[in-house]
C-alpha cells in the first residue's frame, strides 16, 4: 500500500473515531440527565457504570466469534505460508527424518513390519548419538581382503589363506587411530562374486552392510573385470566415500603396478577421487634365502592407512552425518512404502465391497440402458472412503464431481460398451435368458466400478494428481490391466459365486410363469 493511501486511511479512521466518540458522549449525557430526573443523585454514577459494563460485555460477546475466526484465519495463513524448518546441518536433517519415520510408523498396522522398522530406527538413533565410524571392506574371495584387514590391525584376524567362500558372515574389528576421538570399526564382509545360491546370499548380506557404512573399501587384485566393475559402480552410486585398493602389488613389477593404478583411476574417473585409488601388499610372498630361512617382507599398507586416516580426520563427522542421513531417508522411504501398501490394500477392500454391493443391486433391479452402467461405476461414497484412507477429508460434492469425471471418461473412451462386450464374450452361461441378461449387466457394472475405484486409488496415491496423461490415461491403464487373461479370469470366478449363482437360485425359487398366449 502506498504511503499517501495509508495517510488518507489513518486520517479517515481518526475522523470516524472522533465522530463516534462525540456521539457516545452525547448519548451518555442524555442518559445521565434522564436518570437524574427520577433517581437520587448518589445512584446515578453506579447505575451508569453498570449500564456501561453491560454494553461492553454485550459488544464483546457479539464480536468474540468474529475475532476468534479472524485470529484462526490469520494463524492458518501464517502456518501455511511458513515453510518447514530447514535443517542447518546434516545431523539435524537426520533427526528430522527419524521424527518423520516415527509419525509414519504410528499409522502402520502390521505389527511385525512395524516392529522391524522401529528397531532399525532405534539403531540409527543410537548411532546418531554415539557416532562410531564404520569401514566396510569388500572384495572377491581371492582378493586378499581379510589379509588386508590383518595388516591394518597389525594382528591376526580371520582365516587368512582359507578356501574361497570361507567367510560366510560379517566380522567387526576395532581400528585404533591416534588423535581420533570416535571409535573406528573395520567390517570384513563375505566374499562377493561367488557362484551358487549361497554365494548370492552372502553377496546380498555384504551389500546390506554397505548401506550402513561410513566408508567403503573395495579390494581388487588386478583390473576391474565386468562383474567387479558392476559391483564398483553399485557401491559408488550409494552416495558414500569409496576407496579402491589394488592389493598384491608385490606380485608385479613397479611399471606394471603403475600401469594398473592408472588404468583403475581411468575406469573410476567421475565416480571417486583419483587419490582414493591406493596400492597395497597385504601379505607379500616370502623371499627364498639360500642357506637360511625364507625372508618374510612386512605388509605394505602404510599408504592405505594414511589415506584412511586423512579421510576420517578431515571428513569423519560429515561421513557419519551423511551416512546416517542416507540411512534415515532409506528407512523413511521404506516406512512410507509400507504405509502406501497398507493404504492400497485398504482401498482395494473398499472398492471390492462397493463393486459387489452395486452388482447385487443391479442383479435384483436392473437399469434399462447400457449407458447407465457408467453411473453404477462411479460412487461418490466410495471416493469419500478411499480419500479418508489417504488422510484426505473430501466433501460429498467434491467426491461426486470426481466420480462423475471418471464416469464421463469411461463413457467417452467407449469403455462402458467395451466392458459389456468383454464380459459378454468371456461368459458362456447355460442359463435362462433373463438370468444371463441381468448377470452380464451386474458383472459389467462391478467390473467398471473396479476400474473406477482403482483409478481413484492411483489419484490419491499421487497426492490428488492424475499425472501428465490426465484421468483418461489412468482409467485406460486400469481398464487394460483388468482385461489381462489371468486378472479377468479371477474376477469372473468371484463374479460367478457372488452374482450368477444367487441369481440362478432366486430364479429357481420363483413360481413358474403362466404360459403366454
Amino acid at each position: 500500500m502506498k504511503l499517501r493511501t495509508r495517510l488518507w486511511l489513518i486520517a479517515g479512521l481518526a475522523v470516524a473515531a472522533l465522530v463516534g466518540l462525540g456521539m457516545v458522549l452525547q448519548l451518555v449525557n442524555q442518559l445521565t440527565w434522564q436518570l437524574s430526573s427520577f433517581l437520587p443523585y448518589g445512584l446515578v454514577g453506579p447505575v451508569m457504570a453498570i449500564i456501561f459494563l453491560g454494553v461492553v460485555l454485550l459488544v464483546a460477546q457479539l464480536a468474540w466469534p468474529w475475532i476468534t475466526s479472524a485470529i484462526n484465519r490469520r494463524n492458518g495463513r501464517q502456518a501455511s505460508a511458513r515453510p518447514p524448518t530447514a535443517a542447518n546441518t546434516t545431523r539435524e536433517a537426520a533427526k528430522q527424518n527419524l521424527e518423520a519415520i516415527e509419525q509414519t510408523l504410528e499409522r502402520v498396522r502390521d505389527a511385525v513390519e512395524r516392529e522391524a522398522l522401529k528397531q532399525e530406527r532405534e539403531r540409527m538413533q543410537e548411532e546418531l548419538e554415539r557416532g562410531d565410524l564404520v569401514i566396510v571392506v569388500f572384495g572377491a574371495g581371492s582378493s586378499g581382503k581379510t589379509s588386508l584387514i590383518r595388516a591394518l590391525l597389525r594382528e591376526l584376524v580371520g582365516k587368512v589363506g582359507a578356501a574361497m567362500g570361507s567367510t560366510d558372515q560379517s566380522q567387526r574389528y576395532r581400528l585404533r587411530l591416534k588423535g581420533l576421538q570416535r571409535a573406528v570399526w573395520l567390517v570384513d564382509t563375505p566374499g562377493i562374486l561367488e557362484a551358487g545360491s549361497a554365494g548370492h546370499e552372502r553377496e546380498r548380506l555384504s551389500r546390506q552392510q554397505a548401506s550402513k557404512a561410513d566408508l567403503l573399501l573395495l579390494v581388487v587384485d588386478g583390473d576391474l573385470r565386468a562383474a567387479e566393475m558392476e559391483v564398483f559402480t553399485t557401491l559408488a552410486e550409494l552416495g558414500k566415500r569409496l576407496i579402491l585398493v589394488l592389493n598384491k602389488c608385490d606380485l608385479r613389477g613397479e611399471r606394471e603396478e603403475q600401469r594398473l593404478l592408472e588404468l583403475l583411476r581411468e575406469r573410476s574417473r567421475g565416480k571417486i577421487d583419483s587419490a582414493d585409488v591406493i596400492p597395497a601388499s597385504a601379505a607379500p610372498q616370502s623371499l627364498p634365502m639360500p642357506g637360511a630361512r625364507p625372508l618374510q617382507p612386512s605388509p605394505e599398507v602404510e599408504a592405505l592407512l594414511v589415506r584412511i586416516a586423512a579421510v576420517l580426520y578431515a571428513d569423519g563427522e560429515n561421513l557419519i552425518a551423511d551416512n546416517l542421513l542416507l540411512q534415515c531417508r532409506q528407512l523413511n522411504q521404506s516406512s512410507r512404502d509400507l504405509l502406501a501398501e497398507q493404504r492400497r490394500r485398504d482401498g482395494e477392500v473398499v472398492v471390492d465391497r462397493n463393486m459387489w454391493i452395486g452388482a447385487g443391486v443391479l442383479a435384483i433391479t436392473p437399469i434399462p440402458g447400457i449407458d447407465l452402467l457408467g453411473a453404477a461405476a462411479v460412487n461418490a461414497q466410495m471416493v469419500v472412503e478411499i480419500a479418508k484412507i489417504y488422510g484426505i477429508s473430501l466433501s460429498r460434492q467434491s467426491a461426486q464431481e470426481l466420480a462423475l469425471s471418471v464416469g464421463r471418461t469411461l463413457a467417452g473412451l467407449g469403455l462402458v460398451k467395451g466392458g459389456v462386450g468383454l464380459i459378454t464374450a468371456a461368459m458362456s452361461l447355460n442359463l435362462p435368458a433373463l438370468v444371463v441378461s441381468r448377470a452380464i449387466q451386474a458383472i459389467t457394472a462391478a467390473w467398471l466400478t473396479r476400474v473406477a475405484g482403482l483409478s481413484f486409488i492411483t489419484y490419491f496415491e499421487r497426492d490428488q494428481d492424475w499425472g501428465d496423461g490426465g484421468v483418461a490415461e489412468v482409467v485406460r491403464q486400469h481398464y487394460d490391466l483388468g482385461r489381462r487373461e489371468g486378472v479377468l479370469k479371477r474376477f469372473l470366478e468371484v463374479a460367478f459365486n457372488r452374482v450368477v449363482e444367487p441369481l440362478s437360485e432366486r430364479e429357481r425359487q420363483l413360481p413358474p410363469r403362466p404360459p403366454q398366449d
